[in-house]
Formats: C-alpha cells, structure tokens, sequence
C-alpha cells in the first residue's frame, strides 16, 4: 500500500481548462481567449480532461493505495463525486475545497495533520497566507488550490507544497515523492 496526495482534479468542470491553462484545449476552441466557440467543443474538450485525470491517476494509483485530494475533487451536481471515485482506484479520503460543498463528495475533513518519516505535514485545501495559519510543529505544509501558479514556496522557514494535478502531471504524487522534493527545497536544491 502506497500513500498519495493530490488536488485540483475538478472533474466535469470545463472552465478549469480555461483558468489553469490545461493541455486540453485546441486551436480555435475558444472565442477572445475566455469564451468556448460551442457547447459542443466545451463538453468534447471537458470529456478528455476527464479520461486523461482517470487514466493518470490509475496509472499511479493501485486499488489498495490512499489517495488524500486536497480538495475541489469534481464540479456540481449531487452524486458527482461518487461517479468519479467509483472509476478511480484507491480510497479516496477527501480534505475540502472551495468547490466541494456542491459536488456530492460525502465526507471529507478540513484539513490533516500526518507524520510521515518523522516530518509533520499539514494537509489543507488553501495554502497558509503567512506563519500564524501554520502550527509550529509543522515540518511542511501542502496544499492545492493554486493551480499552476506555483509547485512550491517558503511562508516564514516552512516549504509549502501544491500537490494539485496542474504542476504534478495531472496525477497524483506519492508520499515518498513529495518527502523527496520537501529535502531538495528545504536543502536549496531546487529554488
């Protein structure tokens, strides 16, 4: 059994495509850079984000693996949530994002605080603003929410990490990974 982290998946949310830059868009898909030139080409562009997340994801995943997704897992509509969990493999145990409250996920927690290789990691769906929203047992801290607009950064001495599907490869990352790459920003290797 392997431990993942990831966020940011936003199943059936095609807009996300749009606002994080996703590979999933094609020449003349969209009107003034905001606007999709149809419905057609929306919903065409938003099934392939959809089998590209399932398809990495699985790739990575094993059925006997934990998965923690920081959050705004899959957009609205009751019961959505669980069409996505059901064809993804692993126990997904959701920590909650903005986008959650509508989209049938069915129990998740605000945030996690876990020891792993005796470092404390606090797991949320937003990263901390500045050192007081970061408990000062805390080795990391690792979030979504920012998309593709940073893969780490340091608030105070604490490396922050986004473990979102827009700067991981639009998978999830393992547990080993993330310790990994906490060493080389924490050790200046990578900047």
């Amino acid at each position: 059994m392997k431990i993942y982290f990831t966020a940011d998946c936003h199943f059936d949310h095609a807009n996300i495509i749009i606002y994080a830059n996703r590979p999933f868009l094609k020449k003349d898909d969209l009107i003034d850079k905001r606007y999709w030139a149809s419905e057609e080409i929306k919903k065409d562009r938003c099934q392939q984000m959809n089998e590209e997340l399932v398809k990495r994801w699985n790739q990575q995943v094993n059925p006997e693996d934990i998965v923690y997704h920081l959050g705004d897992f899959s957009f609205k509509g009751v019961g959505n949530a669980q069409k996505w969990e059901e064809k993804l493999n692993g126990k997904i145990i959701h920590i909650q994002g903005n986008h959650d409250r509508n989209s049938g996920v069915k129990s998740y927690l605000v945030k996690g605080i876990l020891v792993f290789s005796n470092k404390v990691v606090l797991a949320q769906h937003h990263p901390p603003h500045d050192n007081n929203e970061i408990p000062k047992e805390c080795d990391f801290f690792i979030c979504g929410h920012v998309h593709d607009k940073w893969k780490h950064k340091i608030i105070g001495n604490i490396p922050v990490i986004n473990v979102g599907v827009d700067v991981w490869n639009y998978a999830p990352v393992s547990i080993t990974e993330l310790l990994k790459y906490y060493w080389k920003v924490k050790n200046n290797v990578i900047k």
